[in-house]
């Protein structure tokens, strides 16, 4: 059976009208639904057949200063003077008439250490059924994140003033996919007979419905006749009369128009039954419940409600050293079932730059500024978490947030520092480009921490004297050089670089560019010395 508020809710949705009589003996009205209604009729011993006296008691209360309140107490069953059951012909049974008065009282507000409630329409599935396991509190449901997801707590460190202790805080995620899967392995036998009533409660809704808006057209119909009949007796000389019974004539007839309008309207909508090849293969769909249960039609509601047909309460544990919870299932009929829930030590961010650009930020980090990180990131086609290319505040945010120290450049260049391409070639007072081809030449050693990063030379004394405002004696330019050793130049390059031949860059003057020392010639066997 659903809340008293849902049928109510349903009732305004169908357009459904209960009898109201304002007193004894007057006419019966036909008005709109109120909670109140629904709910006296649920509660109401004569719905299910019985007849019943005595169910209240007027009771009269002194207050502290002795000024009498009288006030009118509900007694429990079993203080009421009269109760015949099987009375008349109900509208349900006895035993369903409890179950309903049952579940009537469970929507309410909880008692402290006491599970219930009504459902809600979150997606937490331990809702009103949850316990604490170490304090026996009824647990307190909340959601977080962007996509909502359910957790639970218990209060009791916020009771009494603050005093007291801490028992658990756990995310529901797991525990409610744990709980489902334990709970449809359960039911396995049951899931065709379910299927079934399923479709079985659906047609005897409509046809309730329709039954309700066809006594409304009877209705209608019996008043258009009534006013007929009255208007007809009427004598024709008392116009007046006849006047007010011809307005409230043509006013019935209006009315008995629109119900039978309306009864058309439902009777069109009216969902076709179903056939019996459409039952066996519904059936056939209600074989795999999990399927059902996962359905995007059904709602976070519908699964508590199935839910709480069965089960009667779940505990839950926490190991606070193990990052595990203990459930305890406690099934309507006294079964229990015990679960264990292994939980994540720390959820992992669902947004997460890559290791290895991170490992590479930290390396770059102690040569280099976040401007020239970031352009060497971008040459690499690297990007941030998010797709996007790195600048200097995003290499700044990822250092900062991975602890990452930031660069920190020298006051003065000491003797053997290893430098950038354009510091060293400032400190020789050379072109970039000169370094550049040299470092292509191989005449100098390089390196470059990763592709795409600037080159770094190891400033010497030795690489300082390769580099002087005049070459000094001996030395020759490049075309002389092949000239006189009779090799191309690439051939007098690699004699450079094994160090045969002496290697000098002109600075300054008409003759700038590389200079070089040719070796002593030594006199062959034939030659004199």
């Amino acid at each position: 059976m659903p809340p008293a508020r849902r049928v109510w809710l349903w009732f305004r949705s169908e357009g459904l009208r209960i009898p109201l009589r304002m007193h004894q003996g007057s006419e019966v009205l036909w008005v709109d639904a109120s909670y109140h209604a629904i709910h006296q009729v649920l509660s109401n011993p004569a719905y299910a057949g019985a007849y019943a006296y005595g169910r209240t008691r007027r009771e009269t209360k002194l207050d502290g200063s002795g000024v009498p309140h009288k006030r009118m107490r509900h007694l429990p069953q079993s203080e009421w003077q009269v109760l015949i059951k099987e009375h008349h012909e109900g509208y349900i049974d006895w035993r369903t008439f409890e179950a309903n008065r049952v579940r009537l009282a469970g929507n309410t507000r909880p008692a402290p250490h006491k599970a219930g409630g009504a459902v809600r329409e979150g997606s937490a599935l331990l809702q009103s059924l949850g316990t604490c396991g170490h304090c026996g509190r009824r647990l307190k449901t909340h959601y977080s994140g962007r996509n909502a997801a359910p957790g639970y707590h218990c209060a009791g460190k916020i009771i009494v003033e603050g005093r007291g202790s801490y028992c658990l805080t756990v995310g529901g995620v797991q525990i409610d996919q744990a709980f489902a899967k334990t709970f449809l392995a359960a039911i396995e036998p049951a899931k065709l007979a379910a299927t079934l009533a399923a479709a079985e409660r659906l047609e005897a809704d409509n046809e309730a419905t329709l039954k309700q808006w066809r006594q409304a057209a009877e209705r209608a119909a019996y008043e258009a006749k009534r006013a007929e009949r009255r208007y007809r007796a009427v004598d024709p000389d008392n116009r007046l009369v006849a006047r007010g019974l011809e307005r409230e004539w043509e006013q019935r007839l209006a009315d008995l128009e629109k119900a039978n309008e309306d009864l058309a309207r439902l009777v069109e909508q009216r969902p076709r039954v179903l056939s019996q090849e459409e039952r066996e293969r519904l059936l056939a769909v209600g074989a795999d419940l999990a399927s059902v249960w996962d359905a995007p039609t059904t709602t976070p509601r519908d699964r508590k409600e199935l839910l709480r047909a069965l089960i009667e309460e779940v505990i839950v544990s926490v190991d606070r050293n193990e990052p595990a919870a203990h459930l305890t299932v406690r099934w309507k009929g006294g079964a229990i079932t015990d679960v264990d829930v292994p939980l994540p030590r720390s959820r992992p961010a669902t947004i997460k730059t890559d290791e290895e650009t991170v490992d590479l930020v930290r390396r770059l980090a102690l040569l280099y500024p976040d401007t020239v990180i970031a352009g060497i990131l971008n040459r690499q086609g690297r990007t941030t978490a998010r797709g996007l290319r790195f600048e200097a505040n995003r290499v700044s945010s990822l250092r900062t947030h991975w602890r990452i120290p930031c660069f920190e450049p020298k006051s003065d260049a000491s003797v053997g520092e290893v430098m950038t391409i354009a510091a060293a070639a400032t400190e020789l007072n050379v072109a970039p480009s000169t370094l550049h081809r040299w470092l292509n030449e191989g005449m100098i050693a390089g390196e470059q921490v990763t592709p795409g990063a600037p080159w770094r030379i190891r400033l010497t004394e030795a690489l300082k004297a390769r580099f002087t405002a005049s070459a000094g004696e001996g030395f020759i330019t490049m075309q002389e050089a092949t000239r006189a050793l009779g090799v191309t130049r690439q051939t007098v390059l690699q004699r450079v670089k094994r160090g045969e031949i002496q290697a000098a860059h002109v600075t300054k003057g008409g003759k700038v560019g590389l200079r070089l020392k040719l070796p002593d010639r030594q006199p062959t066997l034939f030659e004199p010395a």
